[in-house]
């Protein structure tokens, strides 16, 4: 069983593209269009119903490119969006989530830190995922203002060291084993944060499991491709200098409003 259509992934701008870089390394030769919709990034300090109507936006248009399977590479969206988009639409969605499970299973210390969006913190889904490991402490901390750096170009910046360090600090205080990046933004931000925590602190960010289960739900319900036609397309809406630096100016970035 074959399928040439490509993957969608979108995400409330750059940062999903650390899970579109997964899913490319597990799957090569897929075919896979991005949207990056930066305009409206945060997406986690907006309400419940606007997360849902720009998702369904950049469903919409997905579905119109064809694509056989919608990763929801968006922490934020998933936890408010996702169970409205299975009942809305006709395709398989693949989310991602905080992998509280991992940390809170092997934590030595019985304390996690989990670095999210508002809009995530804050979700029905997060607080039931949370509600199964309560023998666990979970020392929850907002990344305000991180994405809006991270779209800004200003990862390395002043400015994002202190503000790393602001959050991180309490948590190390706290005694975690365990750092879970609830934002598809953040694994661009590993580098960093490994210079400012103890090294017996694991961090963890979802991409590898999300990429495992596009896998499992192309070898099981859909198909993988048979052209090997390995083509990436990225869409964006905002300031496509920083989504093809990300890319390391190794793919074409096409501005597009939506």
């Amino acid at each position: 069983m074959y399928d040439n259509r490509p993957i969608g992934i979108f995400d409330s701008g750059i940062g999903g593209t650390s899970i579109w870089s997964a899913i490319h390394h597990l799957l090569p030769n897929e075919k896979t269009i991005y949207l990056a919709d930066s305009k409206n990034a945060p997406y986690g300090q907006k309400s419940k119903a606007e997360i849902i109507e720009l998702s369904k936006k950049n469903t919409e248009l997905l579905l119109k490119m064809d694509c056989k399977l919608i990763v929801v590479a968006c922490n934020t969206a998933t936890t408010n969006a996702i169970q409205e988009l299975r009942t809305t639409y006709n395709v398989p969605f693949i989310g991602i989530e905080p992998a509280i499970k991992p940390a809170a299973t092997n934590s030595k210390t019985q304390t996690i830190g989990i670095l999210a969006t508002k809009g995530t913190l804050n979700s029905e889904l997060f607080h039931k995922t949370t509600e199964k490991y309560q023998e666990t402490k979970i020392i929850e901390q907002v990344g305000h203002g991180l994405v809006q750096l991270i779209e800004n170009g200003k990862i390395n910046s002043a400015e994002m060291t202190q503000l790393l360090h602001s959050y991180l600090t309490p948590m190390i205080e706290a005694n975690i084993d365990y750092l879970v990046l609830g934002c598809s933004h953040y694994p661009y931000l590993i580098p960093q944060i490994k210079k400012m925590v103890p090294k017996n602190i694991h961090i963890i960010d979802s991409g590898e499991a999300v990429a495992k289960q596009t896998q499992n739900v192309l070898r099981g319900k859909i198909g993988f491709t048979s052209d090997k036609k390995n083509e990436a397309v990225f869409y964006t809406n905002s300031n496509p200098k920083v989504l093809s630096e990300i890319l390391e100016n190794r793919y074409d970035v096409i501005e597009k409003e939506f």
